[in-house]
């Protein structure tokens, strides 16, 4: 195994040195082509995605859990449409960030380059197969792929079928590669082979996340877990609120950018609560509440909150609400608890607006609207390669800008240090 995976990684490395001079028009007719690729052979990928589904739930795994799993028509659709959008993206490759021309006649140009053989090792969600390979190619790297067992079948129906178009385009050799063995071992030889793969991304839950950053001997971009707050300020449009707060939980609960905590300031609580309380438990929501929230809500079934609960990124239909006294409280709660990913307040007062963007350490932050929309897609990025909470040197969602760094090119006519 060691001996196989070292030659993929080798070759990745050789790919990568060719993928500097890949044109940009080449770039976007490869990835058009692969976006056709993957509509024309839906049924092919959704039989694939059926045998993983049909293993996932023989072993009873978690609606939300199947649900990230599960392929459609239009999940399809929406990767092929990230792989056109991409397509539309600037080429960052070769971008001059920065001319500095010096007294003594240098030139000195700041210029985005790829970063080389990016490695990511992934659990669940087979469009990330897609959306990585896509990014890759645009930014200029070479790929390595290492999928979970779950999503196998899926993952490798989804490469084969992108691999083949972009060979056709000629892509050079060995720029994307996929990992096809579950064994775990695969993954401990490629995180000691630095110097050859130059950066890891983990997309999945956190001890798969904690495990690659405890044991890579190669940079790591990651985020542990979302644990996503939405408060609801006192100046807070109500009505807004409720719309944010249960999209925020409820549109796709199984996903790391939504809502785990429902913050509300107590001058607004028990106007708000009530009405919002009804329409979660209505969706199927569990609610664990702080002991004030329960006195409000005391006609509807609500467990007590542990302090565990405000650490807990349940990806699932299961909701921690806390009131707090103000928006202090408030901010201090999403610091020491949350994750640095994504976090939301509704108000109408721009000063209380203001504070809690400058104050709360998260990635992302927002005024009246969804943490939902924490996505690379969302963002204009036309896919994500995975959601940062590091602080170097990616943070928030991860598209091709991320994925290249920089060099300085320097033009002379003779000039000597003295």
């Amino acid at each position: 195994m060691k001996s196989e995976i070292v030659k993929i990684a080798e070759g990745a490395k050789a790919a990568s040195r060719l993928l500097l001079s890949l044109k940009t028009g080449l770039k976007n007719a490869i990835l058009k082509k692969m976006a056709r690729a993957l509509i024309r052979s839906k049924s092919y990928i959704m039989k694939a995605n059926e045998k993983d589904l049909k293993k996932a739930r023989g072993r009873k795994l978690k609606a939300a859990f199947i649900d990230r799993l599960r392929l459609t028509d239009k999940r399809i659709k929406d990767m092929a449409s990230s792989i056109n959008e991409v397509a539309k993206l600037g080429d960052p490759v070769g971008t001059i960030e920065k001319l500095i021309k010096r007294p003594n006649g240098l030139q000195i140009r700041k210029t985005r380059v790829p970063i080389g053989v990016v490695l990511v090792i992934y659990e669940s969600r087979p469009n990330v197969t897609a959306d990585c390979i896509a990014l890759c190619l645009k930014s200029g790297n070479s790929l390595i792929l290492r999928g979970g067992s779950v999503a196998i079948n899926s993952n490798i129906a989804i490469f084969d079928v992108l691999q083949k178009a972009a060979s056709k385009m000629g892509l050079p050799k060995n720029s994307l590669n996929m990992i096809k063995t579950t064994d775990r071992k695969a993954v401990d030889i490629m995180l000691g082979l630095e110097g050859t793969i130059d950066l890891v991304i983990p997309r999945g839950g956190e001890s798969l996340i904690k495990e690659v950053s405890k044991k890579s001997r190669i940079p790591v971009i990651k985020h542990y877990k979302g644990v996503c707050h939405v408060y609801v300020d006192e100046y807070a449009d109500l009505n807004m609120a409720e719309s944010i707060s249960f999209n925020a939980k409820t549109q796709r609960p199984g996903v790391c950018n939504a809502m785990e905590t429902l913050l509300v300031h107590k001058e607004v609580a028990a106007r708000f609560l009530p009405s919002m309380a009804k329409r979660f438990v209505e969706a199927g929501v569990e609610l664990r509440g702080c002991p004030l929230t329960r006195k409000i809500l005391r006609r509807i079934t609500v467990k007590p909150a542990k302090e565990s609960d405000w650490l807990t990124e349940y990806l699932d239909l299961i909701l921690s609400v806390k009131v707090v006294n103000n928006l202090e409280e408030a901010i201090d709660h999403i610091n020491k608890y949350g994750t640095s990913h994504s976090d939301a307040i509704v108000t109408e007062n721009h000063e209380y607006a203001m504070k809690f963007l400058t104050e709360v350490d998260s990635s992302s932050v927002y005024v009246n609207a969804s943490t939902r929309f924490t996505d690379g897609y969302e963002f204009g990025k036309g896919a994500e390669i995975g959601i940062s909470t590091d602080k170097l040197h990616a943070r928030g969602p991860v598209g091709v800008e991320e994925l290249t760094t920089y060099k300085y090119v320097i033009f002379g006519n003779g000039q000597v240090r003295k």
